[in-house]
């Protein structure tokens, strides 16, 4: 009798385990069913910055976006790195190419200006932007509000700008000053007069 008892319970938790399990398994294909697709990708063409904040995840309705080079990507897949509470959040919504560089977490390398930036930051923001390429769709670009740049392009800008310089030097040489005569003509005016005071002398 007590062995009876003692199979019978074993039978009823058996059964019983077998239907939390069936239960916990409709319960999650439930949940899955009740998630939205990631929908596709939405071109946004050209906006600026305050315009792609809007983008950061923290509305869960809206694809989550980030840019690299002035480039935004759609990296709504990879919400657990990009979203919130994720390891990667805080360059959601933002142009992190200079974070993404410099390998860099801190709020002042959160922008997308490259100026100062070595060879081999260029070379890993170059690698991120590979990855993000081959990963995410493009979905728009960022309005530029600070120098995309890299050191050679500036020396290039410095040269412009000394070559340019030195052009408005010449034109000002040349150009009579606005307040009086130019050199030259004072100088005429000079030798004009002397003739005059000789015959005076000799008068």
């Amino acid at each position: 009798m007590g062995k009876t008892s003692i199979i019978c319970t074993a039978v009823e938790l058996s059964i019983a385990g077998r239907r939390r399990i069936n239960h916990s398994i409709h319960r999650s294909r439930g949940v899955e069913e009740q998630m939205e697709p990631i929908p596709p990708p939405v071109q946004l063409g050209e906006i600026n910055d305050e315009e792609l904040k809007q983008y950061d995840g923290s509305d869960p309705k809206k694809p989550l976006l980030m840019a690299i080079k002035g480039q935004i990507y759609d990296v709504s897949q990879s919400r657990m790195f990009y979203g919130p509470g994720g390891p990667y959040a805080l360059f959601a919504g933002k142009d992190a190419s200079r974070a993404l560089a410099k390998m860099s977490f801190e709020d002042k390398d959160l922008n997308g200006d490259l100026t100062g930036l070595g060879a081999f930051e260029l070379e890993a923001l170059q690698d991120w932007e590979y990855k993000f390429m081959s990963k995410y769709f493009k979905v728009g670009t960022v309005k530029s509000s600070v120098p995309v740049s890299d050191g050679a392009t500036e020396g290039q800008t410095a040269e412009a700008t000394e070559g340019q310089t030195a052009e408005a030097t010449e034109a000002d040489a040349a150009k009579p000053a606005e307040d009086g005569p130019s050199a030259s003509v004072e100088k005429e005016t000079v030798e004009t007069a002397a003739p005059a005071d000789d015959a005076d002398k000799k008068e």
